[in-house]
């Protein structure tokens, strides 16, 4: 650590003219980048037009040496306009805390100023600014003035923090500063949660708790699960692990080398500005069905997991029902694993194989197939014919042509009861004795639930290429997905793993994962578990902790208006009310509102009433792509991960939310509201809602 010219322990005029300073240090540094970069971009085309005029009298090494030129000055480019950006953040807002701190046994003090990104300052050879991500930056999440330490490559260091500051710097200028050691994080917390939602998720590193910073800096776990109640930021805390991650590991993973597992293209939008704000470059985001798609190769149609949701929230189907639980339990995992065996040691028939006058006998083939127990089936066949083809020349010393090459390779195939991938996923359920588990749906597409067993029976029947250039994957709403699914995930990926979720926002209206269920498929699993709920006032939160109780979750205590429960003579008079909601919010100082419908077809429904009565709204729907600012009309579905300043959750009447699957869709639609909650009914109320 180098010392810096630095305000002492003071007044808060000394700070602002510090932090004047600094702003002169960057703006100057920025204007360095700036021409920097614009020198460059003229020396790479003045050497681009000499390499273009000069292509036919310039020799090979000539030639050389400026591509190589290029190639150096490209990459230098790229890192200053990497640079430039970080900088020009850190000008709007350079820094959010400080730390004094003295090493054990030394005499002198260090000011630690932390921001986003890294600021070194040439002429001072010091670091003005550290990196959140920084080890010395932890001691700021996890430690009061006193005795201190954080942890490096080459070991502890160990200490006292003598000072704790943190600041709100915007547009430049300091907004406040808090010291009181024991309040910087209520203070600062509470005026966060207090503000309006804007459009997208934001990045928390001010305010990261002390119970939240080893999640975020937890480098060690080979899979991470993250079990957290609704509103205790799972999301915002993985991904900052994840931004964690390629800072500590930058010279081995990139922004490409990790994938996100999102549930819908409008979450993937919410939470998208997230990773740039930090800094790091936007990440490779995937749909289950997306991978699903290229692991059958385009062969097969299928039902979305929204049509699955959708015709059980609005169909009486209970065979439907039954097939969609069955296939989220772990029995199934196992029972096709045990399908697997048999039909490697049953489905192989070997026989007699004439190839024009050479004969291949039974034992020959039968015994190929046996010593290939580790290769999946399908790989087998091949590999066979291969060593047939070997056979008939090595004992008939005569070569094989290729119209018997293709003979041998039919004929193998042949020994083997069932090739076909969706009739030997029929076939496993007839082995089951329960055949009426498999039906499709109309147009011959698959069941949703058929999905992830017939691709796990394709990777293991017929092999599969690991995503190995994936370092790291992350799986959000993990309680939606099953266990053939994570068995899917962790032989495709091969990686470290982080896994969020919370079981209590179930959609699926089956089984839901918890982490225990998901440690039984990936056993080297840690887990960590989010109690503390900071999205909604207490006031919110107690009202959904009546719809679905948690003894263990805590609420933040920040106070608000108490939820509305509105009851109106019929439907036209709840669209009214939602209408005047919306006239209401159009006045407030509120940025959000989500108007949040059980199921799709209430909420197209809704959509045709507001048309005529309000303008300017968004509706989202299963083909939508981007998540909308203002008031945005969607079903519950389509809801999870989201916040808003406000929330209506219209038709909650007893026969809308009445069983147990209901109570989990109507405490989703509630916890999504930050500020203001209102539920509106007509004829009777649901029972779940006091």
């Amino acid at each position: 650590m180098s010392k810096v010219q630095t305000p002492d322990n003071s007044t808060i005029q000394e700070e602002k003219q510090f932090l004047a300073w600094v702003i002169k240090k960057l703006t100057d540094t920025l204007k360095l980048y700036s021409e920097r970069i614009k020198g460059l971009s003229e020396d790479m085309l003045d050497a681009r037009r000499y390499l273009y005029d000069q292509k036919t009298g310039m020799d090979r090494m000539e030639r050389y040496a400026i591509l190589q030129s290029l190639f150096r000055g490209n990459l230098v480019g790229e890192s200053a306009v990497e640079r430039r950006k970080n900088i020009e953040k850190l000008v709007v807002s350079p820094y959010f805390g400080r730390i004094d701190f003295r090493e054990k046994n030394g005499e002198e003090v260090f000011a630690l100023y932390i921001g986003i990104h890294s600021f070194y300052d040439q002429e001072a050879q010091a670091n003005l600014i550290h990196d959140w991500r920084a080890p010395v930056s932890s001691m700021f999440y996890d430690f009061e003035p006193g005795a201190s330490f954080f942890d490096t490559p080459a070991g502890r260091v160990e200490g006292d923090i003598t000072l704790k500051r943190q600041y709100r710097i915007r547009n430049g200028r300091m907004e406040y500063m808090l010291e009181n050691p024991s309040a910087v994080y209520d203070e600062v917390l509470q005026q966060v949660l207090s503000e309006r939602s804007d459009r997208k998720m934001r990045n928390i590193v001010a305010t990261i708790q002390r119970d939240q910073n080893p999640i975020v800096r937890n480098e060690k776990s080979r899979v991470l699960i993250i079990q957290g109640v609704a509103g205790s930021g799972k999301t915002s805390i993985a991904l900052h692990r994840i931004a964690f991650l390629l800072y500590r590991f930058k010279d081995s993973i990139k922004a490409d080398n990790i994938l996100i597992i999102s549930p819908n293209k409008v979450y993937a939008d919410y939470i998208a500005n997230v990773l740039p704000e930090l800094g790091e470059e936007r990440v490779p985001e995937m749909g289950m069905e997306e991978l699903a798609t290229g692991l059958l190769q385009g062969r097969y149609k299928f039902q979305t997991f929204f049509e699955q949701v959708t015709h059980m929230m609005e169909q009486n189907d209970k065979a439907f029902r039954e097939r969609i639980e069955f296939k989220a339990t772990a029995e199934l995992l196992s029972k096709m694993d045990q399908y697997l065996v048999y039909v490697s040691n049953e489905f192989f028939q070997a026989a007699d194989l004439w190839v024009g006058r050479s004969l291949v006998p039974e034992w020959f083939i039968r015994e190929q197939f046996e010593s290939l127990h580790r290769l999946p089936v399908m790989k087998r066949f091949g590999v066979i014919a291969k060593a047939i083809e070997d056979n008939i020349v090595f004992y008939y010393r005569r070569d094989v042509g290729p119209e018997e090459r293709k003979y041998i390779l039919k004929e193998v195939r042949a020994m083997f009861r069932i090739t076909n991938l969706r009739q030997l996923y029929k076939d496993f359920y007839a082995w089951l004795g329960r055949p009426e588990m498999f039906k499709a749906t109309s147009r011959s597409r698959l069941e949703y639930a058929d999905v992830f067993p017939m691709v796990y029976l394709a990777i293991r029947f017929e092999g599969y290429q690991p995503y190995e250039q994936v370092k790291h994957l992350l799986v959000d709403e993990m309680q939606d997905y099953t266990p053939v699914q994570y068995a899917l995930l962790a032989r495709l990926f091969p990686c470290n793993k982080t896994i969020l979720g919370d079981a209590s926002q179930k959609v699926s209206l089956s089984g839901s994962s918890t982490a225990e269920m998901i440690r039984e498929v990936m056993p080297d699993a840690d887990v960590v578990k989010l109690r503390r709920s900071y999205r909604s006032t207490l006031e919110i939160t107690r009202f959904a902790q009546q719809i679905l109780p948690d003894s263990l979750l805590i609420a933040v205590e920040r106070h608000g208006a108490p939820p509305q429960v509105k009851k109106l003579a019929g439907q036209e008079e709840e669209v009214l009310y939602i209408a005047e909601q919306i006239a209401e919010f159009r006045q407030s100082g509120h940025q959000s509102m989500g108007i949040i419908c059980k199921t799709p077809k209430q909420a197209e429904w809704l959509r045709e009433q507001l048309e005529g009565l309000q303008e300017e709204f968004a509706f989202v729907d299963d083909q939508s792509k981007a998540f909308s600012k203002g008031v945005v009309l969607l079903s519950i579905h389509l809801s999870k991960g989201l916040e808003f300043d406000r929330v209506i959750v219209p038709f909650a009447s007893a026969q809308n939310y009445k069983t147990e699957p209901d109570r989990h869709l109507l405490y989703i639609a509630c916890t999504r509201a930050m500020h203001q909650l209102s539920v509106c009914f007509s004829n009777q109320c649901s029972t779940f809602i006091a």
